[in-house]
């Protein structure tokens, strides 16, 4: 009789320890950790297999980018749960559009067209081959991967706002509050950020490992957007590049950014 109970309880045990780990210990994205390999993830439930290259670009064809699409911004922010904080001087971007002259200062001159003027390419981070944030952050919280994307690791970020000086281009945004209560559409499958954390675009690292294109290329119905391995001769991107005048922002200041303008 002692022997049953005692495996009575050993097995009452068993099961409730079963019941008790999964409420104990939650899934890492579940409990909203911003250092949840994302990535990682997405890659075991994606049939597709994961998208590599030697060095990712992106080319923006000016002559097919409608002025007044919007579209490539909103499918970047959805995906990647960016707040919508409804003050200019705390806005979060990852893709927006700014002037010509703004984007281009050295390109522009008294006589440039009208035309050119009231254009308003998209701008995003321009994970340059010789990035200046990387260098300066004294956590490593930014660093760049052999594919050439510059990451942000919001675990390690301490908030301090030097890559953000050191940035020619104003591509990195700071969460002066707590983004999470603006995300006017929560993506459950990519992490939200708290306040402190310096963020930007990623180039869809998250699914370039699901094997599917970035997120702004994807909603682009004018197709204005190429991405893709510009040391790869026979890709789309380096065609592009070999055929067309292209421009690439404050080139002069040899930080080589890898997002081209084709005219």
């Amino acid at each position: 009789m002692r022997s049953n109970r005692r495996e009575f309880l050993k097995i009452a045990g068993v099961s409730a320890l079963t019941l008790l780990v999964p409420a104990v210990l939650p899934p890492v994205r579940a409990a909203g950790n911003p250092s949840a390999p994302v990535a990682a993830a997405r890659q075991a439930s994606s049939p597709l297999q994961p998208l590599t290259a030697g060095r990712w670009a992106l080319a923006v064809d000016l002559s097919k980018c409608s002025a007044d699409c919007t579209d490539c911004t909103t499918a970047c922010h959805q995906v990647h749960n960016v707040p919508a904080l409804g003050n200019p001087g705390h806005e979060v971007k990852w893709i927006w559009r700014e002037p010509f002259p703004a984007v281009f200062p050295g390109e522009t001159h008294a006589w440039t067209g009208e035309s050119l003027r009231r254009m308003r390419p998209p701008v995003l981070c321009n994970h340059c081959a010789n990035p200046p944030c990387v260098r300066v952050c004294p956590t490593g919280a930014t660093f760049q991967r052999p594919d050439g994307i510059v990451m942000m690791d919001y675990h390690r970020c301490i908030g301090c706002k030097i890559c953000l000086a050191a940035c020619p281009y104003g591509a990195r945004s700071i969460n002066f509050r707590d983004p999470r209560p603006f995300v006017q559409k929560l993506n459950p499958d990519y992490p939200t950020r708290t306040k402190g954390v310096i963020e930007k675009c990623n180039f869809c690292e998250e699914r370039l490992a699901r094997g599917l294109e970035p997120a702004c290329v994807e909603a682009c119905r004018q197709k204005a957007l190429v991405f893709g391995d510009v040391e790869d001769p026979r890709s789309e991107i380096r065609l592009l590049l070999e055929k067309r005048v292209a421009l690439r922002r404050r080139a002069s200041l040899g930080t080589l950014p890898q997002v081209y303008y084709l005219l």
